[in-house]
């Protein structure tokens, strides 16, 4: 497993590291390496939890597999491939009423 995380070294050469708990208690190996210019505007505000999760190779989010599915169900949804089971709703107040109506058919909706 290899975790990679972007951050700035203050003056004082004082960091606090918080490691996801995705990886295994033990002993590690802490790697410094600058970053060029390039990967520092690429990196810039980007949430560090989202940076820990990238494909150190591609760069790419990893997540798992169910999710990939999900996100190509509902591309396939809003391009027409596939019957769209998406509610919209007009106002907050509309889709809260439909969350408090508790219909015990929603799920197959």
């Amino acid at each position: 497993m290899s975790v990679t995380q972007t951050v700035e070294i203050p003056a004082s050469h004082r960091l606090t590291i918080d490691v996801p708990r995705e990886v295994p208690e033990g002993t590690v190996i802490l790697t410094f390496t600058p970053a060029s210019a390039d990967q520092r505007s690429d990196q810039a505000g980007e949430c560090p939890i989202c940076a820990a999760h990238r494909d150190p190779v591609t760069g790419n989010p990893r997540y798992r597999p169910e999710v990939y599915e999900g996100m190509q169900e509902v591309d396939d949804m809003q391009s027409g491939k596939i019957p769209s089971t998406l509610r919209s709703f007009n106002s907050l107040g509309e889709m809260l009423e439909d969350l408090d109506r508790d219909d015990p058919d929603d799920m197959n909706d």
